[in-house]
């Protein structure tokens, strides 16, 4: 019967956002603007079954050159993906499934980080505000960035994590300590595979949260046992290094830098105040000025219970006055993202280059909707203390004030339209090589000479040479090997997007070879050969590798060395 009161929150709240996945459920696919999301999946699941992980590299995306998309774009979602891909699952029904994964998860993570501080009733409520939030049907149903809804899931997870391990530490449930190490370094790994920009955003605000955590622990259990509470980020910081660190350090290779500025710069995209109120709805983009093709809205609940927290906090700031803390910053912090959406904020966004990368200031409303929800918990816990005698009314108020965030938010949760389109259709080398292509090509080398046309993308890898014969060829998204007779000297190319990590090998002997606009040049000398162009990680890509190793070696370690120590401890004191 426990277990089942336990459990009855999560069954509501997976129950409750049928309306904001329900579209997910028919046949056929919507348009949205980031429509490579099968794609990406397919490619994820292709790399994965021809051998490679991490996954870094995709064949045919890049216009069939291919390209290390998954050394810069947050991977997490996409092995999600192709895990149910390689299961049995068409591409396109996986892509549906991650995306409904992501979505229903946000409001289960707010459920516990919220529930955690002001109980569970308070936690329904503040889950289903955060996962009706109107900008999270922007990012699915307008914008379709999966990885950016899928860490808008994570963040309050990431909170959750870091606050209960505090509490641990102050409980001095020591039995429990690295079960909330091990949420919060898994937790913010995710985060930041999920989506990098995102996490770049929450992690100053993390930050926050995180030394005040400290700061009170300190007082009760001193501060060596209190810097416990930073081994979850840092540790969180290891797991993921195989992803950020070649993000970092390779970036040069490709052309990503071309999508700051421009047509992308933050000075054309700040919010008017008035549209955070009241934003008509639409499926287009961005444009300068208040007239926008898509809502910035926050949405009209968010906002009124944004000022019933202000209000409650004054009026109940002597009970319970460390979570009143916690409230009173989430309101501070709640203004300030806000501020830094609004064209006031533009000497900030000037004065710290780093912004440029988040593009669109809009994008800040993830952190808003993050924080408008967490006060809409608050404000339900102290309903639920004024009430507290009054059960029946209570939970009357709390079915209402359900069905009234649903209500004026699940309308929002539709696409434009469905299309009649099957797994194949954004799965076929055209849509791969071309029609996704077209959509995201920034990963591409810089000055890569991108075709113009259909008609001008390969349709093979290897361009024919009549000097040169093909004796056998197997192609991998990591590995091309031929065994070839070249009757004199000569020069083979491949239509394969230039990258360091890429060498060849001619008889087991490493060779050099060229690259140019349109691919590498091989150079094949007289005679019979094998020939092997090959991915081999690069010295960044290895130590990322072998920081994530480690991370989840401490871990592993920790855990172990941790229980050994209790049972030890158990059978001193028996």
């Amino acid at each position: 019967m426990n277990f089942f009161k336990k459990l009855l929150p999560f069954i509501i709240i997976l129950t409750l956002s049928y309306w904001a996945i329900k579209p997910l459920f028919l046949p056929g696919f919507f348009p949205m603007h980031d429509d490579t999301q099968v794609a990406r999946v397919f490619a994820m699941q292709q790399s994965l079954t021809d051998g490679m992980f991490p996954v870094r590299w995709v064949s045919d995306l890049g216009y069939g050159y291919g390209y290390p998309i998954f050394n810069f774009y947050a991977p997490l979602s996409y092995y999600v993906g192709a895990f149910f891909d390689l299961i049995g699952f068409d591409t396109l029904s996986a892509t549906k499934i991650t995306m409904g994964i992501g979505i229903v998860a946000a409001g289960i993570f707010m459920y516990l980080l919220a529930s955690k501080f002001f109980g569970r009733r308070a936690g329904i409520i503040a889950g289903l505000l955060y996962l009706y939030a109107p900008y999270h049907a922007v990012e699915i149903y307008v914008r379709g960035d999966v990885a950016e809804f899928w860490a808008y899931a994570f963040i309050p997870l990431v909170f959750y994590g870091f606050y209960s391990l505090s509490l641990s530490l102050l409980e001095k449930k020591n039995i429990q300590l690295w079960l909330w190490i091990s949420v919060s370094a898994f937790a913010y790994a995710g985060l930041i595979l999920s989506h990098n920009l995102t996490a770049f955003m929450v992690t100053p605000f993390l930050g926050v949260f995180v030394f005040l955590l400290f700061l009170f622990a300190k007082k009760k259990i001193g501060w060596k046992k209190a810097s416990i509470l930073l081994s979850g980020l840092v540790i969180g910081v290891l797991i993921s290094a195989f992803y950020w660190l070649p993000t970092l350090a390779e970036m040069r290779y490709t052309n990503i830098l071309s999508q700051v500025g421009g047509t992308a710069n933050y000075a054309d995209h700040f919010v008017c105040p008035r549209q955070l109120w009241e934003s008509p709805w639409g499926f287009a983009g961005t444009a300068p000025g208040c007239t926008d093709g898509m809502s910035f809205a926050l949405g009209k609940l968010q906002i009124l219970f944004v000022l019933l927290a202000m209000i409650a906090s004054c009026i109940f700031w002597r009970r319970e006055v460390t979570r009143i803390r916690f409230v009173w910053l989430t309101l501070v912090e709640f203004i300030f993202v806000i501020f830094l959406m609004l064209p006031w904020s533009q000497f900030l966004w000037d004065i710290v280059p780093l912004m440029s990368f988040f593009q669109y200031p809009w994008r800040f409303l993830i952190l808003a909707s993050f924080f408008s929800a967490f006060l809409g918990g608050f404000v339900w816990k102290c309903v639920e203390g004024v009430f507290a005698k009054k059960k029946v009314l209570l939970s009357a108020g709390t079915i209402i004030l359900i069905y009234t965030i649903i209500f004026f938010n699940a309308a929002v949760f539709v696409p434009q339209t469905i299309l009649t389109r099957s797994a194949s259709d954004y799965t076929s080398p055209l849509a791969l090589r071309w029609y996704a292509s077209e959509l995201t090509h920034e990963y591409l080398p810089p000055a890569f000479s991108e075709p113009e046309k259909q008609a001008d993308v390969p349709l093979r890898k290897l361009v024919p040479n009549p000097i040169v014969s093909i004796h056998s060829l197997d192609e991998k998204t990591q590995q091309i090997t031929m065994i070839l007779t070249a009757r004199e000297k000569t020069s083979l190319v491949v239509n394969q997007a230039y990258f360091p990590a890429w060498q060849l090998f001619i008889d087991e002997e490493k060779r050099p070879y060229r690259f140019f606009d349109k691919g590498i040049i091989l150079t094949i000398p007289k005679g019979k050969h094998d020939v092997v162009l090959k991915y081999v990680e690069t010295p960044i890509e290895k130590i990322g590798n072998a920081l994530s190793l480690t991370g989840i070696g401490i871990l592993i370690l920790g855990i172990i060395s941790h229980r050994r120590r209790n049972k030890t401890y158990g059978k001193k004191t028996t």
